[in-house]
């Protein structure tokens, strides 16, 4: 240690074995980010402009769309980057800091599912209540609560990567500053750090998941008294969406981090991890536009709003 140089940069190998392969994911990685920004920022703007959609549950989709904006925002401009330049380096400070604010807006969105889980079951099991147990003030102070819990456990995380010291090799082998990647380069023994972060990944993915498990057996019930099919059709529908974002977000973000850094696999976990760095926030849009008919009306009358203001000018 004494005669080691401290690491001052990481070096994001990213998908740098794929050789000749890098400009064709470049245009299918910036295609899907741009579809990214346009279908969030839709959900976004309809949500604001369509007075109906004032209601709890779209005004925690048109949250979740916000930080799900960031969140890619975070990792994918510096991936496109690195993936058409020779110098894919990453000051020490600047790893930090992109490692606090993914996790920050990935444990947020998390415990955002979550929340919209209790939402459909206060609107479906306690309809006289809605109201009342989600009014906007408690709407407001759900979203601070999911937003600054986010932060926090990020803070903590974070800080117990880096407080480790890094004084051998600086080659992450992965498109960004994840926790397993980074903390398997660290030359000291991590395993209470990485045990800490283990807790903390359980408290922010096992919990929320056991929550809306709960939530949904509760809904099921309710949905099943319901006498006409169509009633059970429409209940069930305004749930649906919500539970395909949930499989796929869980599912990833759990494979990653609920198990210790010793069995990380590059090949694999970069696979996966495109899957919730990606695929999800690409996911989250066309599911609640496509499969929701308040969402498609809203979208409908705003382009026909555009259309006509393009004409008067």
């Amino acid at each position: 240690m004494a005669n080691s140089s401290r690491v001052t940069e990481f070096l994001l190998l990213g998908f740098s074995s794929f050789g000749e392969l890098q400009p064709v994911l470049f245009v299918l990685f910036l295609g899907l980010y741009l579809i990214i920004l346009s279908g969030n920022f839709t959900i976004i703007s309809v949500i604001h402009l369509d007075r109906s959609l004032h209601t709890p549950m779209y005004f925690f989709l048109c949250v979740l769309s916000t930080s799900e904006v960031f969140y890619t925002i975070v990792i994918l401009p510096k991936m496109l980057i690195n993936l058409l330049s020779v110098l894919r380096t990453l000051s020490f400070i600047s790893c930090a800091t992109q490692m606090f604010f993914f996790l920050g807006f990935a444990v947020t969105n998390c415990l955002l599912l979550g929340v919209m889980g209790y939402d459909r079951y206060t609107a479906i099991c306690q309809p006289l209540r809605y109201p009342v147990l989600m009014s906007w003030r408690v709407c407001a102070q759900l979203a601070a609560t999911c937003i600054v819990s986010g932060f926090l456990v990020s803070l903590v995380a974070t800080t117990l990567v880096f407080s480790l010291p890094f004084c051998g090799s600086n080659r992450v082998n992965h498109y960004f500053c994840d926790i397993s990647p980074v903390i398997r380069l660290a030359c000291a023994e991590t395993y209470i750090n990485e045990l800490v972060i283990f807790i903390c990944g359980v408290l922010v993915l096992v919990v929320p998941l056991i929550f809306i498990c709960i939530s949904y057996g509760f809904i099921v019930r309710t949905i099943l008294k319901i006498p006409s099919a169509d009633g059970k059709r429409k209940a069930f529908s305004t749930c649906a969406s919500h539970l395909i974002v949930v499989i796929v977000h869980y599912g990833c973000a759990s494979s990653i981090y609920l198990r210790p850094s010793a069995k990380y696999s590059s090949g694999k976990d970069r696979l996966v991890t495109v899957t919730y760095t990606i695929i999800t926030p690409l996911l989250n849009p066309m599911v609640y536009s496509l499969r929701n008919k308040d969402v498609q009306l809203a979208i409908r009358k705003m382009i026909g709003k555009t259309a006509v203001s393009l004409k008067t000018l």
